[in-house]
Formats: structure tokens, C-alpha cells, sequence
């Protein structure tokens, strides 16, 4: 397999608003996350993923972009991103963008000029329709409730937005369209930008025809209608001959509805297309009928099944990304682990897991510290479009809004967006202002400060493991097996080259477990565990235990 960079990388990925603030009002901005770069560089990461900081009216916290070439002056202008450029360079990482490619905002200069006329140059840079039956071109909905199809009085025609109707989509058949994006990815480029990720790229190529969905579950119909259009490998191919193979960059897709078939269309070297994509199928794993605010109850046999399929199907074409948490999902803590008695020991387990597979390893800020959901007491409280949206279609429908607002609390958005937890003072360090979203309540006890203090924290395990998954590159390259896929409680799993063999085992679950097999206990070495217990006994786990086992080459 070739050795790459990105390959061996840990990505900490940041959410600007929330990192920190330094003006105090507020939000977070790019000298916070400037001031706090020998904190990032303490954790033993490579890359900061930054999400947008562009020009926006902020309709979705900035994936609703006005300019591409400008720099929010809300997180402190281009001179402020030039400077954190520069300072990460020089402590030797590198800093990653997000790219948004299928939609702008509808304050952008090309949609402003496209809704002026049916004859405006701009006109065809989006998705124009004529309405069905008094009503929309079709019945498609969007990923944040409501109909996909927004009407224009002026020029009496609906534009398409699979997001927010401030995001109308672009129309990538356009070359136009292509050649502009491209433009702004070299801009980039050009001033030192290490790469990108790219917003729900699975979905700038469109169906051939806007047939309407017969699909009763929307991820069916993101799988079936909205994601991998038939140009979409045309697009990738373009850009990457155009732009992206010039630099030595790293791309990685974000990709709803890329499923384990048509992923390797995406990542295989040989393709010249995408490094990386993050797939979904482990964050939807507890999505019914109704989408993510209708959760459902999953096993851990489907869990690990993720992870194998995926690791199976990238083995020998591509690369996979390796994550439990970002800014559109739960914490990861709250979600696949125990943020209650075992908040410690889960927190470090869910970290081993992370560090201990094949993929490049994405962490989400805060994670390092354990944080958790944050419950706040009322909708009022929220900022996430996505749970406001939801939450008012509820209403209308006359649900149990009490009973709601307990899924709010496990599924919204805004759990992974309240405010970093520095320290345990009034808002948490995170600003001397009211903060733009709540702060948790368990920032007392939960932070970084706390956790620099004491030599066995989660923020200190995590440096730990971090540094031994750069001594040992089998756990990066070698090859992966689970083993007893079935266990509802064990995930085992071997990662192996032709120099040294791990066995790594995390229980999973409130009480002691032992993994019963003919391996014999004398062949391995405990390298790592989270909890100082059952040492002696490889195979003996106690609740949420996790133990790396090196096997002895005799």
C-alpha cells in the first residue's frame, strides 16, 4: 500500500463559533483557535479541519456561503486566517478547509444576478423548474423538513435547495459553474491551503429527470435520487485533472448516500477522483422511518459490521475516514458509549477504537475531553435549523412536544456545537461574553484545564494513544479481521503486518465480559488499557474496558 501523509494523519476538526472567542461577543473566531494552537499541537495531531469561515448570512452556520474568497469578518477577517495559516505551518501542521459545492447561498452574487430574469447569465448557474399542478416540480423534500422546491414570484419559476431555501443548489451541468469552483478550490490553493473537505459532495450531480420519490424513509431517497447522479464521477474526475492532483493536498468527501458499491468509485487511486469519503453508515445506524428524530434502538453486532464492511470494501481500492463524531451529530460519547458512571472509561475506550483502526482518524473538538450532549431545558434554547425545523413540523402535526424535546436532547445538532469547556469558569473559557449557544452545565467538572492538571485523564490518554498509533503503522496500514461479530458486548478485533500483530479488544457494555477463544492468553503482552484492572488476565474485561495486546513473536 502506498505511504502517504494523509494516510498516516489524526485530523482535529474545529468548529469555529464554538473553539473559542477572543473579541467577547460571543462567538468563536480565528485568533481563539490561533491562541490555542500549542494546545492542538499538544494533542500529537497533524491536520486542523476548520469548518467554513466564509462570507455568509450564517442561515446555516455558514454552509450557506456569499463569498468564497472572503473571510467572515465575524471570525476576524482574511488578515486574521492568513496569520493562523502562517502559525500552523510553522508548528508543522496543516490546516484544511471545508469546501461547500453544492449550494451557495442566496445572497450570493450569482443567485442575486440569477433570480433577476429568465435571460440572466446567471440564470442557468442554478436549478430553475416550472411548478406541477399549481404546486412544486415534485415531491421532494428537503434534509431540513419541507419541500426541496422554493417559488420565486418575480420570475414565476421554483429554484431547487436540498438544504435550507437560503442554500439554492448549484446547477453543476453548467460548465460555468465547474469552471468557477474550481477557480476558488486554486485560490486556495495558491495561498498555502493544505485541502479540503467537501460539503455533501455525493450530491452535486442531479437526476436525470425530477421524477418524484416513492420512497416512504428520506435516507432511501438520499441514496436512490439525490446522491451519485450519473455525472458525478465526470465532475471529480474534472476537478481532480484540473486542480486537485497539481498540489499535494488531501481531499476528503463528505458523502451521504455513498453506500459500500459505489465507494470505491470515489477513492480508488487509480480513478484520480477523491482521497477519502466519510460514509454515514454507522451515524445513521439508529435512523427510522422518520429520519434521525425518530431513533431506533441498534445492536452491537451492527455496529461492528459497519467498520468490517467498510475496512473490507476500501482494503485494496482507496482509503477510508475513520470517525464517531462531528458538528452534524450527537457527541460520541453520549451516542456509543456510557456518559453516566463510566464517562471516563467509555470516553477512553471510544478513543482507543478510533486510534486503533484502519483509515485516516478524524476527532471532533471537545471529544479529547469527554464531552457530552447537552440537555438544554426548553426549544428556546436552540440555534440548529435542522432541530427548529423539525421541532415545528411536530407541532403542527400536534405531537408529544415534552416527549420531543427528550429526542432533541439525544439527536439535535447543538450538542456538538455548545461551547469548547476550557475551564470551569463561567462560560467555561470559552468567552467573556454571553455566549452566540449555551455552555453544558457540566463544564465544571468536564474540561481542559481539570484534565491538563491529571496525569490519567481522557485528555491525556488521548495524547497517549495518539503517539502509539505513530509508533506502530500496522495500526494504520496492517490488515484488520473482527473477531465474533455476534457478541452483543465484545468488539474484538486483530490488526496485523508481516512485523507484528495486535489484538485489540473493547467490551462495550455496563458489566465484566470475558473474551472466550482457543488464542492462549501467554501469547500476548498488554501494551495500553483505560482501566488499571484485570491486568493479568488479557481476556478479562471489566465494564467498558479496553486492552491493546501486542502477540509475542515466539
Amino acid at each position: 500500500m502506498k505511504r502517504t501523509w494523509w494516510k498516516e494523519s489524526v485530523v482535529y476538526q474545529i468548529y469555529p463559533r464554538s473553539f473559542k472567542d477572543t473579541s467577547g461577543n460571543g462567538v468563536g473566531d480565528i485568533p481563539g483557535i490561533v491562541d490555542k494552537l500549542d494546545y492542538i499541537k499538544s494533542l500529537g495531531v497533524d491536520v486542523i479541519w476548520l469548518c467554513p469561515v466564509y462570507e455568509s448570512p450564517n442561515d446555516d452556520n455558514g454552509y450557506d456561503i456569499s463569498d468564497y474568497r472572503k473571510i467572515s469578518e465575524d471570525f476576524g477577517g482574511q488578515s486574521a486566517f492568513d496569520s493562523l495559516l502562517e502559525q500552523t505551518h510553522q508548528r508543522g501542521l496543516k490546516l484544511v478547509m471545508d469546501l461547500v459545492a453544492n449550494h451557495t447561498s442566496d445572497e450570493h452574487f450569482w443567485f442575486r444576478e440569477s433570480k433577476k430574469s429568465r435571460d440572466n447569465p446567471y440564470r442557468d448557474y442554478y436549478i430553475w423548474h416550472e411548478g406541477k399542478n399549481g404546486g412544486p416540480p415534485n415531491n421532494w423534500m428537503s434534509f431540513f423538513s419541507g419541500s426541496a422546491w422554493e417559488y420565486d414570484t418575480a420570475t414565476e419559476q421554483y429554484y431547487l435547495h436540498y438544504f435550507t431555501k437560503k442554500q439554492p443548489d448549484l446547477n453543476w451541468e453548467n460548465p460555468e459553474v465547474r469552471r468557477e469552483i474550481f477557480d476558488v478550490i486554486e485560490f486556495w490553493f495558491k495561498k498555502g491551503v493544505d485541502g479540503f473537505r467537501m460539503d455533501v459532495i455525493s450530491l452535486i450531480s442531479k437526476p436525470e429527470t425530477f421524477q418524484d420519490t416513492s420512497y416512504v424513509k428520506f435516507q432511501d431517497t438520499i441514496v436512490n435520487q439525490y446522491a451519485n447522479g450519473p455525472k458525478i464521477h465526470d465532475y471529480l474526475h474534472e476537478m481532480n485533472s484540473e486542480v486537485l492532483s497539481k498540489y499535494d493536498i488531501m481531499t476528503v468527501g463528505e458523502g451521504p448516500g455513498i453506500n459500500l458499491k459505489n465507494a470505491p468509485l470515489y477513492v480508488d487511486e487509480k480513478r484520480g477522483e477523491l482521497h477519502m469519503v466519510f460514509h454515514f453508515d454507522h451515524m445513521y445506524i439508529d435512523c427510522g422511518e422518520g429520519g434521525k428524530y425518530d431513533p431506533q434502538p441498534f445492536g452491537l453486532p451492527k455496529f461492528k459490521k459497519v467498520f468490517s464492511d467498510w475496512d473490507n470494501a476500501l482494503k485494496n481500492k482507496g482509503w477510508g475516514s475513520i470517525f464517531l463524531g462531528n458538528h452534524d451529530f450527537s457527541r460520541m460519547l453520549s451516542r456509543f458509549g456510557n456518559d453516566g458512571k463510566y464517562h471516563e472509561v467509555s470516553a477512553k475506550l471510544l478513543a482507543t477504537l478510533l486510534l486503533t483502526l484502519r483509515g485516516t482518524v478524524y476527532l471532533y473538538q471537545g471529544d479529547e475531553i469527554g464531552m457530552t450532549n447537552v440537555a438544554y431545558p426548553g426549544i428556546a434554547y436552540y440555534n440548529d435549523v435542522e432541530t427548529l425545523n423539525a421541532w415545528k413540523e411536530k407541532e403542527e402535526k400536534g405531537n408529544d412536544m415534552q416527549g420531543f424535546l427528550k429526542v432533541v436532547h439525544a439527536q439535535s445538532r447543538d450538542n456538538a456545537r455548545s461551547p469548547m469547556q476550557w475551564d470551569s469558569s463561567k462560560n467555561a473559557g470559552f468567552s467573556t461574553g454571553d455566549p452566540w449557544l449555551a455552555v453544558n452545565p457540566n463544564h465544571g467538572s468536564i474540561n481542559v484545564a481539570e484534565q491538563e492538571k491529571k496525569e490519567n485523564s481522557i485528555l491525556n490518554y488521548y495524547r497517549e494513544m495518539i503517539t502509539f498509533r505513530k509508533e506502530n503503522p500496522v495500526l494504520v496500514y496492517g490488515d484488520y479481521e473482527c473477531m465474533q461479530e455476534e457478541h452483543p458486548q465484545l468488539f474484538v478485533y486483530r490488526r496485523w503486518d508481516s512485523e507484528s500483530e495486535f489484538l485489540i479488544l473493547h467490551n462495550m457494555g455496563d458489566g465484566p465480559e470475558e473474551f472466550i477463544t482457543d488464542l492462549r492468553e501467554e501469547q500476548f503482552e498488554l501494551r495500553k488499557t483505560n482501566l488499571l484492572e484485570n491486568l493479568k488476565r488479557p481476556f478479562h474485561l471489566g465494564p467498558w474496558q479496553t486492552k491493546i495486546l501486542k502477540k509475542s513473536s515466539s
